[in-house]
């Protein structure tokens, strides 16, 4: 991709290839997840636990995985829909989302036996750490509390100025490394923010027929820090 000064954006991040045709970027902030993924299936325990904030590329991650595995992917709140022979032939199950809006305990504790029993894995998606669940059912909460967890940590400086330099560049946008540098400092860490803000700035820059600069991409954040448009953990 090449500046309207002649420079190109170089992007020196390992790639891993993930939902189709997107990259997952791997830097300091979540190799220590990525690497928890290269090991399957030589985990330390039959499920393991995938914690992160939203917009930190967990679910991305989660579905590497599910590619990898061949896991069948399931919302936390669809857990009591699964029927009993639904779950006996599943080797693998990516779960999203946890705890949900009402975690249904004793299907997740039958998947957790299931998985024990048939040498199976299941690698759970979550913004809380399991501890902090309410669970009611005691040895449910005692096999949570046991499961190894890899954190993916906030977006770094690396990881947040590679993807949006591969947004821009999917959009077959051109944009000076000021203006990247530019958005670093004023926006939200969140990968979701950076998705939404490159699409937002292609929008006006289309409509208004203008190329991407400082002013422009000032516009599109003043209009969207206004209240609620980015969510507060972001």
């Amino acid at each position: 991709m090449t500046t309207k000064a002649g420079r190109q954006l170089v992007l020196e991040l390992p790639l891993r290839t993930a939902l189709g045709r997107e990259d997952f970027l791997v830097t300091q902030s979540n190799e220590a997840a990525v690497a928890m993924i290269d090991r399957y299936p030589q985990w330390p325990s039959y499920a393991m636990v995938l914690l992160g904030a939203a917009g930190s590329g967990k679910s991305h991650l989660l579905e590497v995985w599910r590619q990898a595995s061949g896991a069948r992917l399931v919302q936390a709140d669809d857990l009591g829909r699964l029927q009993p022979g639904e779950t006996e032939s599943v080797t693998a199950l990516a779960i999203d989302n946890a705890p949900g809006r009402a975690l249904n305990e004793r299907a997740l504790f039958h998947l957790f036996n299931l998985a024990r029993q048939t040498g199976g894995h299941i690698l759970i998606a979550t913004e809380t750490h399991p501890v902090s669940w309410a669970i009611t059912l005691p040895d449910l909460a005692s096999r949570l509390k046991a499961l190894p967890v890899a954190k993916l940590e906030p977006p770094d400086d690396a990881l947040l100025r590679g993807v949006l330099v591969k947004l821009f560049g999917d959009r077959q946008l051109n944009v000076e490394e000021q203006v990247v540098s530019y958005m670093m400092l004023r926006m939200p860490r969140s990968l979701e923010v950076a998705r939404t803000l490159v699409a937002e700035i292609d929008r006006l820059a289309l409509e208004e027929k203008s190329a991407i600069t400082k002013p422009l991409v000032s516009r599109v954040l003043q209009q969207m820090t206004e209240p609620g448009l980015f969510p507060d953990d972001a």
